[in-house]
């Protein structure tokens, strides 16, 4: 259950954008004492006690599966100018890519960033963001690396599938083992095969770093468009596709190509999504076998909205979230 106090009403006011199709929501007021909290204070606090929050702002029926949520609050850095927590209709992400372009996007539409340089603290560190104008934003991420190369696992119905585990503020599995062509006409078969590795790379004990779960999975195969290096494909926690070309996968090619040698210091990367949407990455060298990637992407604020919690509303915490909004029975 929630532990904000009985009888008191919540309002969230949030702001929707898109960063080359891909959804956030910006929660902007309304959690004035969840805002008070740094990124990882918040996560734990939302995680254990108010995680009704996350369902009733991403979940059916105010959002849809690839919604991802983004609440601002104090950064534990002094230096950034927010602190930020993601989140999905699962759970929440150690970073979003294409959250953090929105995020800023957002703010600059608040009158709260002006166009330069400016950080954002998340649960995995601080990632820059050069707000380039109202639209563009480029994003220094968390320092990214490939952490197993070749993995082979065995997968229901399909065989033997082969990739990399890579890090680039989430856990990815990124492999071009794949016979669908990657076009919107195969989302549905694209989105099962990639829960079957998923699933394959659970059983058979294939992690990240201590341990870690692999809950993003990557496809990449040649794109017929002059102007990008690759197109892909990403199922996101949760069963989701995203519509970008997902910025911390990105971050994980990035060091992927780093680490076969394929991708100089400062050489430009075009990766383009499922949907035809483009996301420029280059990277520098970071300290042991880490890189330090940049991605560029463009982010549209599209819509703003309060969330409204009536007390006999049955799903007023999302379709299937057991806890309910305060001034409800308990």
């Amino acid at each position: 259950m929630h532990s904000l106090m009985r009888g008191e009403t919540p309002t969230f006011e949030y702001i929707d954008a898109h960063t080359a199709g891909e959804p956030t929501r910006v929660v902007i007021a309304g959690a004035t004492e969840l805002a008070m909290l740094t990124p990882k204070a918040l996560v734990e606090r939302l995680s254990n006690a108010d995680d009704w929050i996350r369902a009733s702002l991403i979940d059916e029926p105010r959002g849809h599966q690839a919604m991802v949520g983004a609440m601002l609050c104090q950064p534990a850095n002094a230096d950034c100018a927010a602190g930020v927590v993601f989140f999905n209709n699962t759970g929440y992400l150690g970073m979003c890519g294409h959250g953090a372009i929105g995020v800023a996007v957002v703010l600059g539409y608040l009158g709260k960033l002006v166009p330069g340089y400016h950080q954002l603290d998340t649960p995995v560190g601080t990632v820059g963001v050069n707000l380039i104008d109202s639209h563009q934003v480029e994003i220094k991420n968390v320092p990214s690396y490939r952490y197993r190369n070749d993995v082979t696992v065995r997968v229901d119905g399909i065989g033997e599938v082969t990739g990399d585990v890579a890090w680039g503020g989430n856990w990815f599995f990124l492999t071009q083992s794949c016979l669908l062509p990657l076009t919107t006409d195969n989302l549905a078969p694209l989105t099962d095969l990639s829960i079957r590795i998923q699933d394959a790379l659970a059983q058979q004990g294939v992690t990240g770093a201590n341990g870690a779960m692999i809950d993003h999975v990557e496809f990449f195969a040649p794109t017929e468009t002059e102007d990008a290096d690759c197109r892909n494909f990403v199922l996101c926690p949760g069963g989701a596709y995203d519509r970008s070309p997902c910025g911390t996968g990105t971050s994980a090619k990035l060091a992927c190509l780093a680490a076969e040698g394929m991708l100089a210091p400062g050489e430009i990367w075009v990766q383009e999504s499922i949907i035809g949407s483009r996301f420029v990455g280059t990277y520098e060298l970071g300290t042991d076998g880490m890189i330090l990637p940049t991605i560029r992407g463009s982010a549209y604020v599209c819509s703003e909205g309060r969330a409204v919690y009536q007390s006999d509303d049955p799903f007023a915490c999302g379709l299937f979230h057991p806890g309910r909004p305060a001034g409800t029975a308990q």
